[in-house]
């Protein structure tokens, strides 16, 4: 069953969902404006900083609680500050050319990129809530040492890892350059990487699964933020609309899940290919899901990551089909990975699990925000806080999401 619409009467904003249905009038991806007019949600007039994933007053939250040693925040810190990307002494390990096949083979450069990425990130935040500038420092090392390094992302999985990388780095410089009390010099020069070297890898886009594009699509959203680039924030918008409609099935879709004009997904044997072979689709539905869990939750991460970070700019996308979408999908796959058995109408009753520590953003936003029960979600976050790293892009969100209105 999908997730129930009721509202949850405890929490303190029960507010009112309105929801957008899905019909043949809708392009994929588009909401309908008055007069038959078609929009993907405009940049906002002025940026709000920090405000890639995080908000100023979430950090205010997230410190806090745990300066006060409130759970779980405080368990979520000192989680973060024991793992391997908080550490004082990390050296960045910055490649002037990253190459990354599938599956990342060959990995010449991959992991220390994503890894120094999250690192920077990490320190960043660990900055905010102790306010020791070693931590800061740490941060502008790691972001300076590949700003002055990297020219270029190449091989067949360029596009997905300058995604994964490029999701870390605009919320770890979020943090320092509009917070941190000290210098950072080479800001300037950061940016400048992030405009030739990332964007121009993802801002078109990809007709790959799913996950690919939405990741993509969330590190454009992010750089487009630092770098104050309305014109590429709205391209990637309409992407990340698209998209998002593409990969999570509703009802209200019809017979099909919606396609992306691009694919030429044009029959139903080719919509049924690209959907792992499954066809027969119910709400929550993902095209990933009958591959496996851990894209699926790739795509479902960076669906409720591109929505936050909207949020904090001014822009509602949870009371779009876009939060309707994420809530159906965190709902379906949640009950799986908790173990409730697969019927055989489901990818031939068997399923790959593992979905990640993804659930705390749309939970927070679905739930603790809007008031819609998702006993799966909840469930299924409760048990894995205080999560965690993937280690590719998702990091530490119990501490920054975790139950914070603010």
């Amino acid at each position: 069953m999908p997730e129930t619409p009721t509202v949850h009467r405890r929490r303190r904003l029960p507010a009112f969902l309105v929801t957008i249905a899905t019909t043949a009038a809708l392009v994929a991806g588009f909401l309908a404006l008055p007069g038959g007019q078609q929009r993907a949600e405009a940049a906002p007039a002025t940026f709000v900083h920090p405000g890639v994933g995080v908000s100023r007053g979430q950090l205010d939250f997230a410190r806090t609680q745990v300066l006060a040693g409130a759970q779980p925040w405080k368990g979520a810190y000192d989680q973060m500050l024991a793992s391997k990307y908080a550490s004082l002494t990390r050296t960045p390990t910055p490649r002037a050319v990253v190459e990354c096949g599938s599956y990342s083979n060959p990995n010449n450069g991959c992991t220390n990129e994503r890894e120094d990425a999250i690192a920077a990130y990490t320190t960043a935040l660990a900055w905010y809530i102790t306010r020791d500038a070693r931590y800061a420092q740490k941060s502008i090392q790691l972001m300076d040492a590949w700003s002055a390094t990297i020219t270029d992302h190449t091989n067949s999985n360029a596009p997905l890892q300058t995604g994964w990388a490029g999701s870390s780095w605009p919320k770890a410089a979020e943090i320092i350059k509009y917070t941190y009390t000290g210098t950072w010099a080479n800001s300037a020069r950061f940016g400048t990487m992030l405009r030739n070297v990332y964007l121009p890898e993802i801002i078109n886009g990809s007709n790959s699964n799913g996950n690919w594009e939405l990741t993509m699509m969330e590190a454009a959203i992010g750089i487009s933020v630092f770098l104050e680039d309305r014109g590429a924030w709205d391209s990637a918008m309409a992407k990340f609309r698209t998209r998002t409609a593409a990969y999570v099935y509703l009802s209200s879709d019809g017979a099909l899940p919606k396609t992306v004009p691009s694919q030429n997904l044009n029959t139903t044997a080719k919509i049924v290919s690209y959907w792992q072979g499954q066809s027969t689709f119910t709400t929550g539905l993902t095209q990933e899901t009958c591959r496996d869990f851990v894209h699926t939750g790739y795509g479902i991460s960076s669906i409720s990551h591109v929505a936050e970070t909207s949020r904090i700019q001014g822009i509602d996308l949870y009371t779009t089909d876009v939060g309707e979408r994420l809530r159906q999908a965190l709902g379906f796959q949640a009950k799986y990975q908790l173990g409730e058995a697969v019927p055989s109408s489901l990818c031939g009753g068997s399923l790959t699990l593992g979905l990640g520590p993804i659930t705390e953003v749309g939970y927070n936003a679905m739930h603790n925000r809007l008031g819609y029960g998702m006993t799966n979600t909840e469930n299924l976050t409760m048990r894995n806080r205080p999560s965690g790293t993937n280690n590719l892009f998702v990091a530490w969100e119990t501490l920054t999401q975790g139950d914070n209105l603010s």
